[in-house]
């Protein structure tokens, strides 16, 4: 990647951002709804997070940057 491309990138604004979604909105093709069926915490278990995700989580600000 080329300098210039690199600096363009970093100074987009969120207008330009939000825009280029815009665009690309028309493209995309959503699922069709489903409504999600409750589960009991009771019923929640083993879930596992691979240590090098809980770093990457542990060392996110709170409320972002």
């Amino acid at each position: 990647m080329s300098k210039n491309i690199a600096t363009r990138e970093s100074e987009m604004s969120l207008a330009e951002l939000r825009g280029d979604c815009a665009r690309m909105a028309p493209h995309w093709v959503a699922p069709e709804r489903t409504t999600a069926k409750r589960v009991e915490p009771s019923g929640i278990h083993g879930v596992t997070v691979p240590p090098s995700s809980a770093r990457l989580v542990d060392s996110m600000s709170d409320y972002g940057d």
